[in-house]
């Protein structure tokens, strides 16, 4: 029999059985060592890469599965069991290919059984702008729901890190990055010790702790399959992105961008968005910046996950970004900082330039109720210390509010990751001076994305701010059903802090 036959005989026989063990191809050799993992390319939405070529997998039940590369595949619709990743007819002779399995949609349960029952018929938030004294709420057990006493909303005590044995503190890493995974079902947890450990986000039992990232290692939550993370090596000292199923605890290298960025900058060393930023909310495009190994600024690129593609590059030429990160819509790369570039944000290939402020401050790129990519910062140097919003597409921009009140000022941060909920932002302030307290002070709040916004107030936080790892630094999840913050409830510890979620119906905004 001809080794071509042979080829064709044993693939139909292998698809006739739904799959092989490990087996040949091509006369009965694989062309060359197999991958040792899964090909870093990454599937499409609505696909998950489950093999290279010449690779088996198993399946746990009846899936689509298609075989191939790029725009040409051969699809099946295959029974549970053991696959060899090889289909007839080859779709793309000669070249390396993948299989994929249909991805199913995620539920995203709204509410987890604490808050389930909570909110009455016909529950509507407070947008009153006014200066409530804060009433003494003794610190709840974790697990248990409480009602907000001023705001009325579900507030759920999320960790106990002294119970649960985790260094120091179980806190949200930053306002910056989701907290929750895409269905709802997982919250990420950063440790005093750099740690990262995973919470059951409806029981609030600890799962475990995450082998791989470690430190600054600004882990990223997958945007459909609640079982990955993207995460960098600490720093991202390497220049690679990793991929984990926080599950299984596999875990593969997605983009690895150490050649081509030495090739760039020879004197390349860490690849990073300085722990602020995030891909686009598809997860689709990336905005890395460069440092050598004494940390100063070489560059900053753009990378396509989806081809594994260097969009553009752009040279700092010494000026180190505070922080990078890509807008929602992938369309722009925003590049922070306090030299005289200021916050810019560029196009994808870094052939167009916005200026959105002339220094860095905490801010968050959000998307408005039009989809557009919008800019929301503070502007301490403006005459009322605005929050404000800025249209990256129009360039215009529009004040929110001061927070210059009554000669007070405040410390603030910006969530904008409701991607599911456009139009709205989190704000929490903290670290308030100069005067009484006034109407924005020590709270958590959903800030609409308009002219004279509506204001909605979900709870005071209650953490005495003594340094940086009490600031509230609120995150909201992506269809704004949770608002995640840090507190140490009112006792002064600079480590003694654990998370909590104010949890909110689907129709509570507009």
């Amino acid at each position: 029999m001809s080794s071509a036959l042979k080829h064709d005989v044993m693939a139909l026989v292998c698809l006739a059985l739904v799959g092989c063990g490990d087996g040949a191809d091509e006369g009965g050799v694989p062309p060359g060592p197999l991958p040792a993992a899964v090909d870093s390319t990454l599937a499409p939405e609505g696909w998950e890469t489950v093999a290279n070529q010449y690779q088996s997998f198993t399946l746990t039940q009846p899936s689509t599965v298609r075989f191939g590369l790029g725009e040409t595949w051969v699809t099946k619709e295959l029974a549970a069991g053991s696959v060899y990743c090889f289909f007839n007819p080859d779709p793309a002779p000669g070249k390396f290919k993948t299989c994929q399995r249909k991805t199913q949609p995620v539920p995203v349960p709204e509410l987890s059984p604490a808050c389930a029952t909570f909110y009455p018929s016909g529950f509507a938030l407070s947008s009153v702008r006014q200066a409530h004294p804060i009433p003494t709420l003794a610190e709840p057990a974790k697990g248990v729901a409480v009602t907000e006493p001023t705001y009325k909303t579900c507030l759920v005590r999320t960790t106990d890190h002294a119970a649960d044995g985790v260094s120091g503190f179980a806190r949200n890493d930053y306002s910056r990055r989701q907290a929750f995974n895409a269905n709802n079902t997982k919250q990420l947890v950063y440790a005093l010790d750099g740690a990262w450990h995973v919470y059951d986000a409806n029981t609030r039992a600890r799962l475990k702790q995450l082998s791989g990232p470690a430190g600054d290692a600004e882990p990223q939550w997958h945007p459909t399959n609640p079982d990955l993370l993207y995460y960098l090596p600490t720093n991202g000292v390497g220049m690679k992105l990793h991929e984990l199923n926080v599950t299984t605890g596999a875990t593969r290298v997605v983009g690895d961008f150490a050649a081509r960025l030495k090739a760039r900058w020879p004197t390349a060393n860490a690849a990073w968005t300085k722990s602020e930023g995030s891909p686009s909310a598809d997860g689709r495009y990336w905005c890395f910046m460069v440092d050598t190994s004494d940390w100063s600024s070489v560059g900053v690129f753009t990378w396509d996950r989806d081809t594994n593609t260097i969009l553009g590059t752009y040279d700092t030429l010494g000026e180190r970004p505070d922080h990078v990160s890509m807008s929602p819509s992938g369309n722009y790369c925003v590049v922070s900082g306090d030299g005289a570039r200021g916050t810019a944000a560029f196009s994808r290939d870094f052939s167009a330039r916005t200026q959105l402020l002339s220094k860095s401050e905490h801010s968050d790129i959000a998307l408005d109720a039009n989809g557009d990519d919008i800019f929301v910062a503070v502007d301490y140097q403006s005459n009322a210390g605005d929050v404000f919003m800025l249209n990256i597409r129009t360039g215009v921009r529009t004040a929110l509010f001061p927070t210059y009140v009554s000669g007070t000022a405040t410390a603030l941060h910006i969530s904008g990751k409701a991607f599911a909920k456009p139009g709205w932002v989190v704000v929490s302030t903290y670290a308030d001076y100069g005067g009484a307290q006034q109407w924005l002070h020590r709270k958590v709040m959903a800030v609409q994305l308009k002219a004279n916004p509506t204001v909605y107030t979900l709870a005071h936080h209650r953490t005495a701010s003594n340094g940086y790892w009490t600031e509230p630094v609120a995150s909201v999840n992506r269809d704004f059903t949770r608002v995640l913050f840090n507190s140490n409830w009112g006792n002064g510890s600079d480590t003694d802090i654990d998370s909590y979620v104010v949890e909110l119906p689907a129709s509570a905004l507009p």
